[in-house]
């Protein structure tokens, strides 16, 4: 079977792409594989492969040679196995991989200093501990320079064996060396008595007798239609796709209207995460995971199970992952497709007649879930049948637990267990959506609202002036919520008008949201100067991929989105690119220990002058289906 250029890559593609790097590269014995995943077409091969030219199929690959300390990348033609392109990345640190998380737990327990600072802390059975192998950040540390560092956090096991992160190690922080094997330093801050063992995630009694069963069911089957990766759904389609570093990725997202599908997005991803935490304490101030681009979304996925992350009548899709020797892996239902009730979609009643015609909403749903050491994260999109695209992050697992001295107060967190606190953080999200809407040529606006004076125009003090400016230029196009404005922007397309004479549009209309509270020359705003806008548009290059740039582990910063915008490039009438930055600000509560309940952070796409009326009128009550 012919694969579609932008498919994910299968096992055997992998394989494939592993032996010719192997091969072709010189890449020696020690080096192994950080990402082998689907080189995307660019958009003059998209434009070929919709002329019904043949594109081939390609995998970029990133390596890390621990003997040179070079981080190394290319690309492969899978069609021919061919090495096309390959290069030392100057200066760069591969990400850090689950397989070094492993290798980093064994070599810190086999150090003695790291025995001796456990059995300090009454700790004889490493068994029960866990060490987490966490990216160490850029904070100037001299011994730490020219080397690949992890910083470490450590944990014993609950007694229930249930929390790997319910008895927090307080202030003990292994530093290791990752291309040697060996630790550097034991940063130990004093010790912390363990909490007690309050940190069993299920109780084994008493649970709630008096719920009942739901089903969800389809006796007809779904509505969507499935093609490998290709969904059709109402009015809609989209393309999945899946990478090792962003998860999933949805492709070619369209709307059918009036016997054509009008194009909306070329792509859209969550393109990167940062969790930056809020105590300056000696070994929590490192606390700043990019779980994108430092770890990985893809290889993070979970393999979902109907009945418990999914209900209904779903569709799975496979995708294939790899540890760091290019074996291939595949992560079984990992993206997971159903229709959902999602109450009203629109009803009128006619007072006098008493008629009332209503119609109940249905929206599509795909989504991911990814467990990320103690934080698991759900990626939700949503597609609804009057043309709204909805985006929504769902955070649930473990709050970061560090232990604190009975009586202490927590100046920086919360406590929220006998001996636990956990501290004020931001969960910050960059979306990356590549822009189409009714074609590859669109203009970027910003629409907010004041009250007008009181005057001959407005007697009566309420007059609302409606502020709409075109943002031409990048630099312009940095821009920040405003509440007290209504602020929202929108994606044109000048050459397309509807029947009102104005261009065609989506808006991105912002949900709650927040901005960070870091000093913006801390290392870790440095390395994450997305996070400091909601809202970015630049114009389209195929490498501007990653918001904070291409290897975050251990940049000095400035890279990404600051330095692609700082060119100032124009945004009218051409290919544009928005982004847009989710910050969920989370003080934890004692109600988030010792699992955290669900929390939700959204943001809609929605027409806006797209359509020449409400693209809905045609969906069915229910009393007829």
């Amino acid at each position: 079977m012919t694969k579609h250029p932008l498919d994910p890559l299968t096992a055997s593609e992998i394989q494939l792409a592993v032996r010719v790097v192997r091969d072709k590269s010189g890449l020696d014995h020690t080096g192994w594989f950080e990402t082998v995943t689907l080189d995307e077409p660019d958009r003059t091969e998209r434009q070929a492969q919709r002329n019904s030219e043949t594109v081939a199929r390609r995998a970029y690959v990133c390596c890390y040679e621990p003997s040179s300390n070079r981080t190394l990348r290319g690309t492969v033609c899978l069609d021919h196995g061919k090495l096309l392109q390959w290069e030392h990345v100057e200066g760069a640190q591969a990400r850090i991989v689950s397989d070094e998380f492993d290798a980093g737990d064994r070599i810190v327990k086999a150090d003695p200093r790291f025995r001796e600072a456990c059995v300090r802390r009454g700790i004889t059975d490493l068994d029960t501990v866990l060490v987490e192998t966490w990216a160490a950040g850029n904070f100037g540390d001299g011994d730490e320079e020219g080397r690949r560092i992890a910083y470490c956090h450590c944990w014993v096991i609950n007694d229930a064996g249930d929390n790997r992160y319910g008895r927090p190690i307080g202030k003990l922080h292994p530093v290791v060396d990752l291309q040697s094997g060996k630790v550097v330093r034991i940063d130990d801050f004093g010790v912390v008595p363990l909490p007690p063992d309050t940190a069993s995630i299920r109780p084994v009694q008493n649970l709630r007798e008096d719920l009942k069963r739901i089903d969800i069911t389809q006796p007809d089957g779904p509505s969507f239609e499935v093609d490998g990766y290709h969904v059709k759904w109402q009015r809609w389609q989209v393309r999945v796709g899946y990478n090792l570093r962003e998860g999933l990725v949805l492709h070619d997202i369209g709307y059918r209207d009036g016997g054509r599908v009008r194009p909306i997005m070329h792509r859209a991803s969550m393109a990167e995460m940062v969790v930056p935490y809020g105590d300056p304490s000696p070994g929590n101030f490192r606390r700043n995971a990019f779980d994108t681009g430092e770890y990985g979304i893809g290889p993070a996925l979970d393999s979902l199970k109907l009945g418990c992350d999914c209900l209904g009548h779903i569709h799975y899709f496979d995708v294939c992952s790899h540890d760091w020797h290019g074996t291939p892996h595949e992560i079984e239902n990992a993206v997971c497709m159903h229709e959902e009730d999602f109450g009203l979609l629109w009803k009128h009643t006619d007072a006098q007649t008493g008629k009332m015609r209503a119609v109940r909403s249905r929206r599509l749903v795909i989504s991911t879930i990814a467990t990320i050491g103690n934080y698991v994260y759900g990626f939700f999109w949503y597609f609804y049948q009057d043309g709204k695209i909805g985006v929504e992050v769902k955070a649930t697992g473990i709050p970061f637990p560090s232990a604190i001295a009975p009586g202490e107060e927590s100046a920086f967190g919360a406590i929220i267990a006998p001996g636990i606190e956990s501290h004020v953080h931001q969960h910050v999200f960059s979306f990356r959506f590549d822009m189409c809407v009714d074609g590859d040529r669109n203009s970027v606006e910003e629409v907010e609202f004041e009250a007008a004076p009181v005057g001959p125009d407005n007697p009566h003090g309420n007059a609302i002036r409606i502020l709409e400016r075109q943002l031409t230029s990048e630099r312009q196009a940095q821009r920040e919520i405003d509440t007290s404005r209504a602020r929202y922007w929108k994606i044109t397309n000048p050459g397309r008008k509807n029947r009102f004479g104005k261009p065609t549009a989506y808006k991105l209309a912002p949900g709650a949201n927040a901005l960070p509270l870091l000093d913006p020359q801390s290392p870790v705003a440095k390395r994450a100067g997305f996070m400091f806008r909601h809202f970015w548009a630049t114009r389209y290059a195929p490498d501007e991929l990653y918001p904070a740039g291409w290897f975050p582990n251990q940049s000095t910063g400035g890279g990404g989105l600051p330095e692609w915008s700082a060119a100032d490039r124009p945004l009218s009438d051409t290919d544009v690119v928005a982004w847009y930055t989710l910050n969920f600000h989370h003080l934890p509560r004692p109600e988030d220990w010792p699992v955290q309940p669900v929390v939700y952070a959204d943001f809609h796409w929605m027409p806006d002058g797209f359509f020449d009326e409400n693209p809905a009128l045609d969906v069915p009550p229910n009393d007829q289906l």
